[in-house]
């Protein structure tokens, strides 16, 4: 299937791999910057890749050599006024709740550099495969603001408070090795594979329930940080929804007959 593009200036597609789907940033020319019109077009392909009920995995990539996404476009923000700044923060944060609301299990393949609102949007995601290139960071105090995308919530839950105000606060760069010992990224692969490998690890993904990954990962979500008791009843809440589902009956009807499951996705 031919690429789907977002966006006004067109930075941003979607290109179906059977059941996978890969959410491209194609802003080479700023490395991926995030202006408005990118995260726009962020926003636009979320809301597209949500509503397709077909999709089972989404796999986020870049078309740039050297990097996934160096974060927020600063020539662009230092051309606004304090006025249109507030008029553009509900439009870039629609991109970053947009990736971080997709209802099914999703991945960043990260190489090169992933900085700022960058690795926001890898944080956004379930889970980050990165190469050996791939530095991150969280560099937003050095230039007067903060993590704006998520990251001041999403970095805590992913490695632990101290750890985090520690990265956020020296606004430190990131290397690849470091990144991977820390949890800042879930899967280390050679120089130049982040991409396959993030799309074999969503093929695998995508072979299993369609209603199941999508209340798995609601329950998983949803349920961070609630009490115990509160996340069981929140979990049984996603059984119930799947446990009487045509996906069910298939799933155990194929086990039973040693066959792949053909998925009713209902």
């Amino acid at each position: 299937m031919p690429q789907q593009r977002f966006g006004a200036d067109g930075w941003v597609a979607i290109e179906r791999h059977d059941h996978v789907a890969e959410l491209i940033m194609d802003r080479p020319k700023a490395m991926n910057a995030v202006s408005t019109a990118m995260a726009d077009g962020l926003a636009q392909a979320c809301d597209e890749l949500a509503a397709d009920r077909s999709v089972r995995a989404v796999v986020l990539t870049s078309t740039h050599e050297r990097a996934f996404c160096v974060g927020a476009d600063l020539k662009e923000r230092n051309s606004l006024t304090d006025a249109e700044l507030m008029r553009q923060r509900p439009r870039t944060r629609a991109a970053y709740t947009g990736v971080l609301e997709l209802p099914v299990p999703t991945i960043a393949a990260v190489h090169g550099f992933a900085l700022g609102g960058g690795y926001e949007l890898a944080l956004a995601c379930d889970l980050i495969v990165a190469d050996g290139t791939a530095t991150v960071g969280l560099p937003e105090v050095s230039v007067g603001v903060i993590p704006g995308g998520g990251g001041t919530q999403l970095l805590p839950r992913r490695v632990g408070a101290a750890r985090a105000a520690e990265l956020v606060f020296t606004a430190r760069r990131v290397p690849a090795p470091e990144a991977a010992e820390l949890g800042l990224v879930d899967q280390l692969v050679e120089e130049g594979r982040d991409r396959a490998e993030a799309l074999e690890l969503a093929a695998r993904i995508a072979r299993n329930s369609p209603l199941g990954l999508r209340a798995a990962k609601r329950a998983m979500r949803l349920g961070h940080g609630l009490d115990l008791r509160t996340g069981l009843d929140l979990e049984d809440g996603a059984w119930r929804s799947v446990a009487f589902s045509g996906d069910r009956t298939e799933g155990v009807a194929a086990f039973n007959e040693k066959r792949e499951p053909q998925w009713p996705g209902e």
